[in-house]
């Protein structure tokens, strides 16, 4: 996996972005933070405090809140 995606069933924001890496073959894995609390932490740390989906938690800790492909294509150069 190249970064992990944490998001809500009800987002639409994530629906979307999970669509778009989809449609470019970007592996990810999915975690749904209202179904996990420790991963609603890992958003909190990532976005001062706020449980802000999609965030993108990449290998290194880095994160990128609710970014566009064009942002996550850009990170995934960068590594």
């Amino acid at each position: 996996m190249s970064f992990t995606m944490y998001s809500t069933y009800w987002c639409g924001y994530c629906h979307r972005l999970k669509a778009q890496l989809d449609r470019e073959g970007i592996e990810f894995e999915v975690v749904d933070i209202e179904q996990q609390p420790d991963a609603a932490r890992i958003v909190e740390q990532a976005n001062n405090g706020n449980q802000t989906v999609p965030t993108l938690v990449f290998a290194d800790g880095t994160a990128l809140t609710n970014p566009s492909m064009r942002e996550v294509k850009a990170r995934l150069a960068a590594v």
